[in-house]
């Protein structure tokens, strides 16, 4: 997906800043992090993910001739810069986290470490791929946990942004926890298991519904779920539903329902009766309808005898969330041979970021359970690294008063997030499979308390910086004052 993506996917600003930056010879060294601001939907946590979507991406992202053709009839651009264009190819460095890793605000997700040309052309691809695929693992990750872990059918192509907004969700939604998807192309593309059930249009088809009922269970014995609620779900549906299903029965094959429409709770409860009554406990019952993790977050507390969900429109799209909040900031810069650390201020102190090039660690204690996410120099002449055995103290990303002390137990409470995915060029780690991915997201959410998972109302996880990097932040923001002051 996407593997052939012209280099023109990128905002224009980037290409009037990068002839900008050769034109004033401006090729150095630049380091630029990928982090976000905010939990999308009020939660308690993200999940990382498009990384191999942008990896194999990068691997040929480039400008044909008639890119270049089209750039010279913009009139923006001098030829010698559009002939330094032919041969673009990403030659630097990129860190990330592992695909499906939970993430929180402020902490660098992806690292990019390259010529400043280079990786100010990458901006927009990096952050088009990963933010929305993190917006749609993640709602998919809180629809799954609101299910107490059921099992979840994406549904959403129909609804999706268009044709790469529906291939793209249904993957997020995999990695969130999605068990299968609607998606055809999707399953082919990714192998993930294809799942569906019928349409109205099905039923309306044929003279009656019992008909209707009876040709779908010839045709699928084995994968039999009748929509019962095109006419009347508790008055003829779940009725010509167990009908059709003793048929199934007799040949010892199991059969489901599904509620698309109606008080999903109400109904659920009845039908499950009728189908008990009628000798059917084994029967499964399937729900959709506009659904989001409130709903199944609600429906599963009160108790609803649901076995399977069919989440769309508000899991692919990411519901009332329109975008997850994803940035990509200049961390570092070369200046006669040395990098660095470069740092935006803000009147928002949100948007003011932590300078330096940085590494995450992620700390637990001696259950295994995450206490907080520290961000770190990442310097080899002068390392930065929590130290097991001793008492160290981390501060508010903000660089206020806000600190806790914590002492780190054995080297397996440490984890070091960010690793290399591409050195010069090349892609230098593998690529895990989907089933592979989702496993780190529901081993990495079971790392967390469940009160950071709440659907509602969550605790908010400790995102904090090491004494080293608080100093420099400190020292950044004295050197502004100062400056400002001989203005």
């Amino acid at each position: 997906m996407n593997a052939g993506l012209s280099a023109l996917f990128t905002d224009f600003y980037s290409l009037t800043m990068a002839q900008g930056y050769w034109k004033n010879k401006m090729s150095g060294r630049a380091v630029f992090e990928v982090f976000f601001r905010h939990q999308p939907s009020g939660g308690g946590f993200s999940v990382f993910a498009g990384l191999e979507t942008l990896l194999k991406t990068l691997k040929n992202f480039s400008f044909s001739k008639e890119d270049l053709d089209y750039l010279s009839s913009l009139h923006y651009f001098e030829d010698a810069f559009l002939d330094y264009l032919k041969d673009f190819r990403f030659s630097g460095d990129l860190f990330a986290m592992d695909e499906g890793t939970i993430i929180f605000p402020q902490e660098p997700v992806i690292r990019v470490d390259s010529n400043l040309i280079e990786a100010q052309i990458l901006e927009g691809l990096i952050l088009n791929t990963i933010n929305f695929q993190s917006l749609i693992a993640t709602k998919t990750a809180r629809v799954v946990l609101a299910s107490n872990n059921g099992f979840v059918m994406e549904f959403g192509l129909r609804r999706a942004q268009g044709p790469d907004g529906a291939l793209s969700a249904s993957r997020a939604a995999f990695i969130g926890g999605a068990s299968g998807t609607s998606n055809v192309l999707a399953g082919k593309m990714f192998t993930i298991p294809v799942l569906g059930t019928m349409a109205h249009s099905w039923v309306l088809s044929f003279s009656d519904e019992e008909e209707a009922f009876r040709a779908y269970a010839a045709l699928y014995p084995d994968k039999t779920i009748f929509l019962i609620d095109t006419y009347d779900t508790l008055k003829s549906g779940i009725h010509n539903a167990i009908k059709a299903g003793r048929e199934l029965a007799g040949k010892g094959k199991n059969f489901g329902v599904r509620l698309d429409s109606g008080d999903i709770h109400y109904l659920s409860v009845e039908v499950r009766r009728i189908l008990n009554e009628a000798g059917f406990p084994n029967a499964t019952i399937t729900v959709s309808n506009d659904l989001d993790e409130y709903i199944v977050d609600t429906l599963t507390k009160a108790g609803a005898p649901i076995n399977i969900w069919g989440v769309g429109t508000r899991m692919v799209t990411g519901g009332n969330e329109a975008a997850f909040s994803g940035v990509y900031k200049l961390a570092a810069k070369e200046e006669e041979g040395k990098l660095i650390p470069t740092m935006k201020f803000s009147d928002n102190p949100e948007k003011t970021t932590n300078p330096g090039i940085k590494q995450v660690w992620r700390i637990k204690d001696e259950k295994g359970l995450a206490v907080a996410d520290i961000m770190t120099l990442d310097d080899p002449e002068n390392p930065d690294i929590p130290e097991k055995g001793k008492q160290h103290v981390f501060w508010h990303p903000q660089a206020d008063y806000r600190h806790f002390y914590h002492t780190i137990l054995n080297d397996d409470s440490a984890e070091a997030l960010l690793k290399k995915r591409i050195s010069k060029g090349e892609i230098v780690s593998e690529t895990p499979s989907l089933p592979e991915i989702q496993q780190k997201v529901r081993e990495g959410l079971e790392c967390f308390d469940h009160s950071y998972k709440r659907i509602l109302n969550p605790h908010i996880y400790k995102i904090s910086v090491t004494e080293r990097l608080r100093t420099l932040k400190l020292d950044l923001i004295k050197a502004f004052d100062y400056n400002v002051k001989k203005i």
